[in-house]
């Protein structure tokens, strides 16, 4: 595969987006300051952000083209296979990118040791020249991350690099019919969660940390659920969240593991705020509402971290 630019991502620091928030850097800091927070705090982290991204583009301006989108266009932004992308930000950006980068290589680049656990940024910016060296002679290895996708009866589809929120978009119950394994069912519940092996030490974790506090409480024995999976795995694994049972709804179907042969099929009875969205991002969203249905499989594609 021939390189011919990079294609750097980024996002707003958290200064930048009090500044738009408040129209300016003073009344920002004035904000946080009366607040009792310490302003310094966000500008330092801003600085060191910039100052990485400098490191960067001058260690890529030396051997290749560069070019830097702004995370709100990946959505439309299109890649060809000459493109090598370089993720520089916090881990989520990254699951972000990967939906969009069509299985491209990812260089995800840590700007701030101190502040981010970077367990996507894998390299840092004082190295990169060496790494894009060793990239442009082929000479790198990759790890594929296993995506899920949501495919409406619509035809609009969805991916997700590590997990997947299917119910109400607000703290009301989410009213739905469930397939999985052969059975279906009504629900109501908190939503469900569809996780991949990314994700699987995320959200998902969440829950299984709150099933087995409520489980200590009443003493059971608690059994080893193998609640994470393998990166690479071709499994997702689903949780349905609080399920309620009524005369309407059953709460038989609340956990199981997708695979290439099994699909989670589910079926909206909302009205209205119905919702679909990935990796935490509610803005990346599909309507899930009545008269919708998504099936929920393995995403032939795969994300291709760059270690």
């Amino acid at each position: 595969m021939k390189f011919e630019r990079v294609i750097i991502i980024t996002d707003k620091t958290r200064l930048e987006q009090l500044i738009e928030r408040f129209n300016s850097k003073a009344q920002a800091k004035f904000y946080i300051e009366s607040s009792g927070g310490d302003f310094n705090f966000f500008e330092l982290e801003h600085n060191i952000f910039y100052e990485s991204l400098k490191k960067v583009k001058h260690s890529i301006s030396e051997i290749l083209k560069y070019k830097i989108i702004h995370r709100s266009f990946l959505p439309t932004y299109i890649f060809t296979e000459q493109d090598l992308v370089l993720v520089i930000g916090q881990d989520g950006l990254v699951a972000n990118t990967a939906k969009y980068a069509s299985c491209l290589p990812i260089i995800g680049i840590n700007p701030d040791i101190k502040r981010y656990d970077g367990v996507l940024l894998k390299h840092s910016p004082d190295y990169l020249k060496s790494i894009l060296k060793d990239v442009i002679k082929g000479n790198y290895n990759t790890k594929q991350v296993t995506m899920a996708k949501a495919v409406l009866n619509d035809g609009q589809e969805l991916l997700a690099f590590n997990d997947f929120y299917i119910g109400a978009d607000s703290h009301v119950s989410s009213k739905y019919s469930i397939e999985f394994n052969g059975d279906k069912e009504q629900q109501s519940s908190s939503g469900i969660i569809v996780s991949t092996g990314a994700g699987s030490t995320g959200w998902l974790s969440s829950i299984f940390n709150m099933t087995n506090i409520i489980s200590e409480y009443y003493s059971r024995d608690l059994a080893d659920c193998g609640t994470t999976l393998d990166w690479n795995e071709n499994k997702l694994i689903f949780a349905v969240r609080e399920p309620f049972l009524s005369k309407m709804s059953q709460t038989n179907i609340g956990y199981g593991i997708i695979t290439k042969n099994k699909t989670l099929k589910i079926e909206s009875h909302m009205p209205s705020k119905g919702i679909i969205f990935s990796d935490g991002v509610e803005s990346d969203f599909l309507n899930f509402n009545s008269g919708s249905s998504v099936e929920i499989s393995i995403a032939n594609e795969k994300a291709n971290l760059i270690i």
